[in-house]
């Protein structure tokens, strides 16, 4: 009898996790964001964005504490550089809650981790990947500028370099930040090349997927940094349909090119000939993706590059064009 119930409780136990599996859903972007983040003009948001924003609402103590030892654990695994090797340290961020960022940071960790022998140097802060609730640290304009501080104190600023890849929607001020209807912000480009100014963060390459990212070109470039943009200042990227595993960007930029032992500047071009042959076949308007590679990082990303990984790894997921074709059909 005894065994019985055992199985019974097994079973019911079983059942109920499978049905919370079934039933979880991801937070969801329901309320308006906070007038707070919005109102005034374009300038006024704008300055208030180089500033910093971020509003944070209806977040319970509890929920705070548990986020904090989230992040608090991922810090404290990053391990320190190592003399006389370029080191490179991975922050992949996905700053919405739309699953399909969260899914899109994730594998760009392991993609960029194992491109650039970041193992042990590698933090992706992401939202849930919209199977369940998630265990990594969430992405925000918070926990990024934690992040990035935590790199700064571990690294030889001199000699190693950031690797950075964001991914979320953006707007013509910069990159957007939005948890559910709990958390909002903005990082412009100001904001951005601020914190890593300050942080001495000179070695950088920074991948932004988003709409409009190439307004952070002209602010970001410079002789020792490499900077890839999903669009142009002026233009939408696509594929972030919270559904899809990938961006169109992140499909071809990461899933793609850079999972070859190729250099930068070849891998930007094969995903911008992906992207822009993806969106003909969508007959949308071009993204028109960005790059700028200063001369000075030939010393750093020269380093990394010779040590790339053979051979190259295959996609994973389902592709960006494909599920936003399915999804612009209703299917």
């Amino acid at each position: 009898m005894r065994t019985g119930l055992r199985l019974v409780a097994a079973l019911a136990l079983a059942l109920t996790a499978g049905a919370s599996a079934q039933t979880y859903q991801p937070p969801r972007h329901n309320a308006p964001p906070p007038p707070e983040l919005t109102s005034g003009s374009p300038g006024d948001v704008l300055a208030r964005a180089n500033a910093g924003t971020q509003i944070e609402r209806d977040r319970s103590p509890a929920a705070e504490l548990d986020e904090h030892r989230r992040l608090e654990r991922a810090l404290r695994a990053l391990a320190p550089q190592r003399a006389g090797i370029v080191d490179a340290y991975v922050v992949s961020i996905a700053l919405d809650s739309d699953p399909v960022f969260a899914r899109e940071a994730r594998v760009a960790g392991d993609v960029l981790r194992r491109r650039y022998g970041a193992a042990g140097r590698t933090i992706v802060l992401a939202g849930p990947d919209g199977s369940a609730p998630g265990a990594l640290p969430r992405g925000s304009p918070a926990t990024l500028a934690v992040a990035l501080a935590r790199i700064a104190e571990l690294m030889d600023r001199r000699e190693d370099a950031l690797i950075l890849y964001t991914t979320s929607h953006g707007a013509p001020v910069g990159l957007y930040y939005n948890d559910g209807d709990s958390g909002y912000g903005l990082i412009s480009p100001m904001r951005l090349k601020a914190m890593l100014d300050q942080l001495g963060l000179a070695n950088r390459l920074l991948i932004l997927s988003a709409c409009y990212s190439g307004v952070f070109v002209p602010i970001l470039q410079s002789e020792s940094s490499a900077i890839v943009t999903a669009a142009s200042y002026d233009r939408t990227s696509f594929g972030c349909v919270a559904e899809n595993d990938w961006t169109f960007f992140g499909d071809a930029m990461i899933n793609h090119a850079l999972r070859k032992p190729q250099p930068l500047a070849a891998a930007f071009t094969e995903a911008s000939f992906l992207v822009s042959g993806w969106e003909a076949q969508l007959r949308v308007r071009p993204s028109l993706p960005q790059s700028s590679i200063g001369a000075g990082t030939a010393r750093w990303l020269g380093a990394l590059e010779r040590r790339l990984p053979t051979p190259a790894t295959q996609p994973v997921g389902r592709p960006a064009l494909e599920t936003t074709q399915a999804a612009s059909k209703g299917g």
